[in-house]
């Protein structure tokens, strides 16, 4: 009897967190509906006052000047052989001093890093990656191009190029995935693994959302268990997870993982709190080893 009402239990939780998840998102659905809606609205409205300038495409002649600013680093191109493709990336800090590379999320790209470029030149070379299909990197037609297993060899060949065979490897969102996925793979070529509200790849297959978005075996997880020192720093206010995946997430890595749950900031946290944040990365980065673990 108890096992039954503890497999009811489960069932009834399990129930709520779909009803939930369904719910948010129906909202979503029904709020971008209607978005759409005003929108087709406000253009039929504009084609019947100006209908020889609605549809003129204006050109930006320069980058606005916050995308130029020298203080974030030094805009560079690399043409990787084995794919051919051309990635864009902002580097800052002395040549030579332990790399700290950053994957962004969807969908932004490399200027999303502007406050830890600034922070961490410092004491690390720091990069920033537009990756493939984001900004000013290019831009691959077929949808098997943006396999996990692409994007994954793309931060290796990026790392290699660089000249590094190690770094630490900081990712948000979309680019956490790849992040957790590249130091899975590639443990020997990541001293220090940090990560902001994405969770562990096998904790996202297991999550009802992931299955409603059709994207569950398509993560390569033929083995799951990070190596690497682990930082998770999640958001509070994150409306799209769930801070019960974060939590999972220990139950993957085989080192010293620390997860910092931070008030008050929504998803886009590096950006909503970057003092915040920059001290944790600081702490974490001080800890076992120090910097010594990043060497060549």
């Amino acid at each position: 009897m108890a096992r039954v009402l503890h497999n009811l239990l489960l069932f009834l939780i399990g129930l709520a967190q779909r009803t939930r998840v369904v719910g948010y998102w129906s909202l979503i659905y029904a709020y971008c509906a209607l978005c759409t809606v005003v929108a087709l609205l406000k253009l039929c409205w504009s084609i019947i006052l100006r209908p020889t300038t609605t549809f003129r495409w204006t050109i930006r002649e320069s980058p606005p000047a916050c995308l130029n600013d020298t203080s974030l680093g030094t805009h560079c191109y690399v043409r990787i052989k084995e794919s051919g493709l051309r990635f864009h990336y902002v580097a800052a800090g002395e040549r030579g001093k332990p790399l700290m590379l950053f994957l962004h999320g969807f969908p932004e790209f490399w200027f999303s890093w502007r406050y830890q470029l600034r922070e961490f030149k410092s004491e690390f070379r720091v990069v920033a990656i537009d990756m493939r299909g984001y900004g000013e990197s290019d831009l691959p037609l077929s949808t098997e191009s943006y396999s996990f297993e692409n994007l994954v060899t793309d931060v290796k060949d990026i790392v290699e190029y660089l000249g590094y065979n190690r770094c630490c490897l900081v990712g948000h969102d979309w680019g956490g995935t790849i992040a957790w996925l590249f130091a899975i793979h590639y443990p020997e070529m990541v001293a220090k693994l940090i990560v902001l509200n994405c969770p562990h790849p096998s904790v996202f297959t297991g999550s009802f959302l992931l299955s409603l978005l059709s994207l569950r075996s398509s993560l390569p997880l033929s083995q799951n268990h990070v190596r690497s020192p682990v930082l998770l720093l999640w958001s509070e206010r994150d409306t799209f997870l769930e801070q019960e995946m974060a939590e999972a997430c220990r139950l993957y890595i085989r080192n010293h993982f620390r997860l910092n749950i931070i008030s008050g900031a929504s998803h886009w946290l590096q950006q909503d709190q970057p003092d915040i944040v920059n001290t944790l990365i600081w702490t974490f980065l001080k800890e076992g080893e120090g910097r010594k673990s990043y060497r060549n």
